[in-house]
This record gives structure tokens, sequence and C-alpha cells, in this order.
């Protein structure tokens, strides 16, 4: 009996054995998606540093510049608003901040190399490009082709010439400068300068001064205060001084750039002003488009003034020059040699001095 039961107590062990071995063995096939998945998540996450790491190159390569306005934002700077918000100057490995001017002015924060770049106008630069120590700044692009200032009035009271300014009250800045040419022209009309009632007064609203008759007459932009005046519905007598004497037909307003930078970063500043090209040639083939963005960088400005200003000036970036931001030497030299010869410069300006067209597109 004891025989019998080890034997089926070896043979029930047997047979366990037995069934052990043939129960189902592990899928090779579960094990080789499993190492695939872990395989593709190892994958993913060198991938995923790959392009973070790129991005921080990419973020270490942007080339960070400072353009300083002239005066708070206005059409004159639409290209550069452009320029940002259409991503011109990411296009071109910038990144681009637009500052407000300090109260010595533009120039000096460019001239300094705290700013890169900056608007100016080149009567403003005589004083910089003249005397012992003259400002390391050059221009290097001409923002708007042809000179748009002249005077305003009321209409109909004698002011639409030169020589009419005689015994009104004009508005001035009391600059050498400003003064001299509203002298050339007055007496080039047969008008004497010295009948001229001068107030000084930095007018911030043209048709309130001359409504209100504070004033006679202003020195403007057009493009920005007499289309206001339109706007507004004042009626108007104007005189442009580009129209009666070419060497007014100056270029105001200016890109200019700190003169260190643009030695020791030629490609960047070209870089630069390829941005700000296509953004003023934006402005030309669309001023509504263009003056929408000017408007949402500066939402304090008045739309419907802004719109009318960009139509105003979307032949007038350009006009007749080659390319957007051209510079004639000839009527660059020319306004600079009549200021030589009235004496408003502390020593003579010479020939091809302040500006530059080497870095335009």
């Amino acid at each position: 009996m004891k025989h019998k039961c080890a034997s089926m107590l070896l043979a029930s062990l047997c047979m366990g054995v037995l069934l052990t071995g043939c129960g189902k063995a592990p899928d090779s096939g579960e094990n080789t998606a499993s190492v695939q998945a872990a395989e593709d998540t190892r994958k993913e996450n060198v991938n995923r540093e790959s392009a973070s790491q790129e991005e921080e190159g990419a973020k270490q390569d942007v080339r960070k510049l400072t353009f300083v306005l002239d005066w708070t934002p206005n059409t004159n700077h639409t290209g550069l608003y452009v320029a940002r918000e259409k991503g011109y100057f990411k296009d071109a490995g910038l990144e681009v901040e637009i500052v407000q001017p300090p109260e010595n002015g533009a120039e000096v924060l460019a001239a300094s190399g705290k700013a890169q770049f900056a608007m100016s106008f080149q009567d403003s630069l005589a004083p910089a490009f003249s005397g012992d120590n003259p400002l390391p700044v050059t221009a290097v692009a001409g923002v708007i082709q042809h000179n748009t200032s002249g005077i305003i009035s009321r209409r109909g009271e004698g002011m639409d010439r030169p020589r009419g300014l005689e015994g009104k009250k004009y508005a001035t800045w009391d600059l050498p400068v400003e003064k001299a040419t509203i002298k050339d022209v007055m007496e080039a009309d047969g008008g004497d300068f010295d009948k001229v009632e001068l107030i000084p007064s930095t007018v911030t609203d043209e048709v309130t001064a001359l409504r209100t008759k504070s004033v006679d007459a202003i020195w403007i932009f057009y493009a920005w205060a007499g289309v206001k005046t339109e706007l507004e519905g004042l009626e108007t007598d104007y005189f442009a001084f580009a129209d009666l004497d070419s060497v007014f037909d100056f270029y105001t307003p200016v890109i200019i750039a700190n003169n260190t930078f643009l030695a020791e970063e030629p490609e960047t500043a070209r870089a630069f002003l390829d941005a700000v090209s296509r953004g003023y040639e934006f402005a030309i083939e669309h001023p509504q488009e263009a003056g929408d963005i000017l408007c949402r960088a500066a939402p304090e400005l008045d739309p419907e003034l802004v719109k009318a200003s960009q139509e105003y000036l979307a032949d007038k970036y350009q006009a007749d020059a080659p390319k957007w931001g051209y510079i004639d030497q000839e009527r660059w030299d020319g306004y600079y040699a009549w200021l030589n010869e009235k004496g408003l410069t502390e020593t003579p300006i010479e020939a091809g001095t302040g500006f530059s067209n080497e870095y335009l597109p």
C-alpha cells in the first residue's frame, strides 16, 4: 500500500511538472513592444532636449538694439512699427526696443552709444557735425525723401507767401537756423523779417492756436499738422520751403546711427535697415493697414488722423528716389553749404559730411 501511494504521489508530481512545462511561455511580441516604447520615449526626450538647446541658442543669437524716437510716435515712425509687428526685425535676428527721447535729445543718446539708432533732422544735426567736438553719428537713411515743412496760417489773411508775414505773429522756436530760413525766404520775396512779431512758443495744437488767434503763423510738417487742419475743417494758407528754394529741400527726418556701432557691426546695421526699409515699403503699398499697426503700437493716437497722414505720405516716403532711404549728396551738401555761407555753423561742414548710403539694402 505504501508503495502504491508513493507511486501515485510520484506520478502526481511528475504530472505537475509536465503541466507546468506545458504552460504558456512569455510572449516575445510583448517584450519587443515594451522595448520599442522605451526607445521611442528616449528619442522623444532627446529631441525635446535638442529643440530646447536650439531655442536657447537662437535666443542667444538675437542682437538687441535700441532706437530713440525724436518725438511721440507719429507717421514719420510707421516703418519701424511695421517692421516690428510684421516680424521683419525678428527675421533679421534682431530685437529692437523703440524708446522716447531724453530731454537732451535723441542725438546725444545715440552719440553716447546707449542707443544704436535714433530719429533726427538734417537741420538739427548741423551743430553735431561742426565745431571741435562733433558728435559721432551718421545719417544712414532719409525717412521722407523731400522736405514737407512750411508755414501755415489762417486762409485769406495775406500769409500765403513769405512777405505776408510782415506785421503778423509767428510762433518761433527761437532757433538761429529757423529764423535765418524765415528771413531768407522773406527777403527773396521782398519782405522785411524785422517786421515779423516773434512769439516764443512751442505749439502742440496748431488748430487751436490758429483758431484762437494766439498766433498767426506756424512752421509745421504738413504730413501731420497740415493734415490735421484739413480734418478739423480749418481753412488755411500754406507755403512749403522746398517750393521756394531747392536749398531748403533738405532731409527731414533722417535715421542716424552711432559711428562706433557702424564700424564694429556693419552687417547688423545693414540687417536693421533692410528690415526698416521693408517696413516703409509696406507703408507705401498699404497705408491704411500700416496706420492700423501704428495705432496698435500707440493707442493714444487719433486713428482718423493717422490714416489720413499715412495716405498723404504714401507717395512721399520714397518719392522720386531710386529706393527708400536714399540720401542725395547734392541736396545734402547744398543745405550745409547754405548754413556755412550764413555763418550758422561753428566751423564749416565739409561736403559729404555726416551721411552714408552704404548701409541701405
